[in-house]
């Protein structure tokens, strides 16, 4: 069997993605208690100076890979990612092991069982490495709590790893877990993807069930949050996602619509609009050029490129996600009236969809700031997309004068993940992709 294993040696398993690592597992090359043990000690040596672990849970993950290594040996592979380590926000119930979502009121709650997400990929053999930092009560832009601490960007400290999924982000790209689950209301998945220089995917609204998130509530109340996969590396995602998809007989939004196989689309022939500024907020140079540069490589990979922005989308993404905000306290006028607003601007972008496949443009108006700036604008132009409720991509493009990463956005249209996924992949093949940090 041709494992693609590169001789990496066994204490810097970490290097690998999740894919892998499970074809290396099922092909005994390693063992699982090695893989584990190897991301174990990444945590340990990384995470004093990112603190992106809140809850470690090292002894129940050793007895666990024990366990998969004996049933390895008698022939038995428990899921697809038999074996391999994952972690989670710290907003996922998990059976055993504290969820304190940043609250100091919620210290000491440890939930019996699992959410519906953290089922799933155990369900697909993976084993729960730890729990990982976000804003107090599990959203917003910065990760940061007065019970866990700030978290830290690994590829430069003094800089914002965003949120809310800033601390999954910070670990993912520091190399202390090859998979982690996360989610996403505005770009909550997308922007730390972007700061810290990882994958990340936000699945179609409706593919995945919020239940078992705290503060998720799932359904027709909550269409803007979808939780997602992060990773270093583009073919962890698909995978990942179809573990987690699929109705769960309790959030009344998801939608059992079929995966696309991201490996069978052909580049060749797709149309790709492309921006680099939404008329609302300016981007830096470099994250200019970022987009540019991947439009380039999608161009010479046989895609019809043009470059076009959706009329007014950041000035009415930002008018409808304010309102949006205030909905407890609109009259009930004012909330019909934001509801038709919102659904003709989710119309608009089907009737723009309709002459393009898929829209390439920036994840966020620049790279990682200093912790405490640019809060006011990072979501800006991830927001246009919660509202539609299309798949996005983030994929690492290039690097900012000073070395700090900058992600593109890949939006597909509703249910094509497989588009935006194989786009995303041609990217970071040929210029973009993770980087170790050099200060890690």
């Amino acid at each position: 069997m041709d494992t693609g294993w590169t001789g990496i040696a066994m204490g810097e398993i970490w290097l690998l993605g999740a894919v892998e690592i499970a074809g290396l597992i099922r092909a005994r090359v390693v063992s699982v208690v090695e893989v584990v043990e190897s991301f174990i000690g990444r945590i340990e040596a990384v995470d004093p100076a990112i603190n992106a672990v809140v809850t470690l849970t090292a002894e129940s993950a050793l007895d666990e890979a024990r366990a998969a290594d004996r049933s390895i040996a008698r022939g038995i592979v428990d899921g697809p990612f038999h074996g391999v380590p994952f972690t989670a926000k710290d907003v996922f119930d998990t059976a055993g092991v504290e969820t304190r979502v940043g609250l100091t009121e919620r210290v000491g709650i440890v939930p019996d069982g699992d959410a519906v997400a953290v089922a799933r990929m155990r369900r697909a053999g993976a084993i729960l490495l730890g729990k990982t930092n976000v804003p107090a009560g599990g959203s917003g832009g910065v990760t940061d709590n007065t019970v866990d601490g700030r978290t830290r960007n690994p590829f430069g400290l003094e800089h914002s790893v965003a949120g809310s999924s800033g601390g999954e982000a910070a670990l993912q790209a520091a190399g202390g877990s090859p998979i982690g689950l996360g989610s996403d209301s505005g770009g909550s998945l997308r922007v730390p993807a972007h700061y810290c220089g990882i994958a990340t995917l936000k699945p179609t609204t409706g593919r995945v069930p919020n239940t078992g998130a705290f503060s998720h509530q799932g359904g027709l109340s909550d269409s803007r949050t979808q939780i997602g996969p992060l990773s270093r590396f583009v073919d962890d995602l698909t995978p990942t996602l179809s573990f987690i998809a699929g109705p769960d007989g309790r959030d009344s939004g998801v939608v059992p619509v079929p995966l696309g196989d991201s490996g069978a689309v052909s580049l060749d022939g797709l149309r790709v609009a492309f921006y680099t500024d939404d008329g609302e907020t300016d981007t830096t140079p470099d994250t200019a050029a970022a987009v540019r540069d991947a439009a380039e490589v999608l161009r010479q990979s046989g895609v019809e490129v043009i470059e076009r922005c959706p009329a007014d989308i950041g000035r009415d993404a930002l008018d409808l996600t304010r309102r949006y905000w205030g909905w407890n306290d609109l009259e009930g006028g004012k909330a019909v009236q934001l509801l038709a607003d919102w659904d003709r601007f989710r119309s608009d972008m089907l009737v723009f969809m309709e002459s393009v496949d898929l829209i390439l443009c920036p994840t966020a108006p620049g790279p990682a700031p200093l912790h405490g700036d640019g809060a006011d604008t990072m979501f800006n132009y991830t927001l246009p997309y919660s509202l539609t409720g299309q798949p996005c991509v983030v994929v690492p493009s290039g690097r900012s004068g000073d070395g700090l990463p900058i992600g593109v956005q890949i939006v597909g249209r509703v249910w094509r993940e497989d588009q935006a996924v194989a786009a995303a992949r041609t990217i970071e093949t040929t210029i973009g992709g993770w980087r170790r940090p050099t200060i890690l």
